[in-house]
């Protein structure tokens, strides 16, 4: 009773010392996109702390960018919910239109209660959010429309979380994956021999996909270990390429790695170390070139919602394939058959090769974007930076999808029928989306450059 005394007194001497501004103010200070693409980063700093697996961090992604977007549509009538659209999704409930709200302070809300429910590391957000919500108090929102667009964005939050525990995620987890053995099938990889990632990801709900097999990918090129087959074609290019790595083959690979916990072994010690998922990758890609393009914060969150939707099913589909055909890697095969000392220059993932994942969700995720911001928008990724891997620039999101494709060969973790039908699987996805999830009621007012 004490404590809530205390924070009630503090809240009225916040306000009291405030003078309000007019709604016009508020709202245009409130709707800057800045303070929403720090706090997408402040997601993927949590998401790279707490280890999450690339699939997880996808749905994690996924559900906090859908929130953000419900409950920012309702200040720009020109958009619409996803309500009906998406898979089993229903529109939250409708703001009470007799009221004033602050609909960005709502959004950022809704976000970061979704993000900070589907991670692990409370703390980092608690002081995180002290300062953001503090920033918004400082715009002198009226108390009410303040306390209003907070309980707002939690309720848009609850919704979607309501949503999000009926995608089938809870039940799969701690399964196991037993390998087989059987000839051509994937096994363990060094250094951590680390059990398989996921493998019943194919049975959480999607978001735009009928089925999982709604885009099948062809079968991959049969196991044969003669020296004239095809799969032993594919085998020795990775090995040659592998042998020979240019400097720029290198820098491509490790600026694509995006492995969310890459081990290390020096003599008997192991350690490993933390890093960008690809979604995060993309989502990072997207602050760039909303930020160059100085896109206003609902265009900014269409990008994020959508390209994170796309990320997400595009991880669905691919892991079906995946646990499907369960290919061996490439450095199972170089090492049993004609060299034990191979070695990729990127560690396998703990995962079947067939069809790159990488490849799947970079071009999904590309195909969309180049639908809402344009065919030919350059952009410098300096996503990879802080992490020591470099900085590229591409004159399209279809070369840069490209690149992070054949970054896997390079890396010698994917023959190249995996990483090319990959990324043909992202981009039906990615169109997949695109139709189903329209996020404007005329999509004729869509940039195309």
């Amino acid at each position: 009773m004490k404590f809530q005394l205390l924070s009630l007194i503090v809240l009225i001497t916040l306000y009291g010392c405030k003078k309000n501004v007019s709604p016009e103010e508020y709202n245009a200070k409130a709707a800057d996109p800045k303070l929403f693409h720090e706090t997408t980063t402040q997601l993927t700093d949590v998401i790279i702390h707490d280890i999450f697996k690339p699939p997880v961090a996808s749905r994690i992604y996924g559900y906090s960018f859908l929130a953000a977007y419900e409950a920012l549509i309702p200040a720009y009538p020109e958009y619409q919910s996803l309500g009906g659209q998406l898979v089993k999704f229903k529109a939250p409930l409708k703001p009470d239109s007799s009221l004033a709200y602050c609909f960005p302070l709502a959004s950022i809300k809704a976000f970061s209660v979704v993000g900070r429910t589907l991670t692990f590391s409370g703390n980092m957000w608690d002081s995180y959010e002290k300062g953001l919500f503090e920033k918004y108090q400082d715009m002198g929102i009226p108390e009410d429309v303040y306390n209003r667009s907070i309980a707002y964005g939690d309720s848009v939050a609850k919704h979607v979380l309501a949503y999000a525990s009926k995608d089938h995620y809870k039940e799969i987890r701690g399964y196991r994956y037993t390998v087989t053995n059987s000839p051509g099938t994937w096994v363990p990889t060094p250094p951590a021999y680390a059990d398989a990632c996921e493998p019943m990801w194919n049975t959480v709900r999607t978001f735009a996909l009928d089925s999982v097999t709604q885009f099948r990918c062809p079968p991959p090129a049969k196991y044969d270990l003669n020296k004239d087959s095809k799969f032993m074609q594919l085998a020795m290019e990775v090995y040659n390429i592998g042998n020979k790595l240019t400097d720029e083959q290198k820098a491509t690979a490790y600026f694509w790695d995006d492995n969310a916990f890459v081990t290390n072994v020096v003599g008997h010690a192991m350690f490993a170390n933390k890093k960008m998922t690809p979604a995060g990758h993309w989502l990072a890609i997207i602050r760039t070139v909303t930020t160059d393009k100085k896109l206003n914060l609902m265009q900014a969150t269409e990008a994020y919602t959508l390209g994170a939707l796309s990320i997400f099913d595009a991880f669905v589909a691919c892991w079906d394939e995946k646990y499907r055909t369960v290919r061996i890697r490439p450095e199972t095969v170089i090492n049993n058959n004609w060299d034990p000392n191979w070695r990729p220059f990127l560690e396998t993932p703990a995962f079947p090769e067939y069809v790159s994942g990488h490849s799947s969700i970079s071009a999904a995720c590309g195909t969309v974007l180049t639908h809402l911001i344009g065919s030919n928008v350059a952009f410098t990724d300096t996503t990879e930076k802080k992490y020591g891997r470099g900085v590229k620039s591409f004159k399209s999101f279809k070369e840069a999808y490209w690149d992070a494709s054949i970054s896997r060969v390079y890396g010698g973790i994917h023959y190249r029928d995996g990483v090319e039908e990959g990324t043909y699987l992202g981009e039906k996805i990615g169109e997949n989306v695109w139709k189903r999830a329209v996020t404007r009621k005329n999509r004729n007012t869509v940039a195309q450059n």
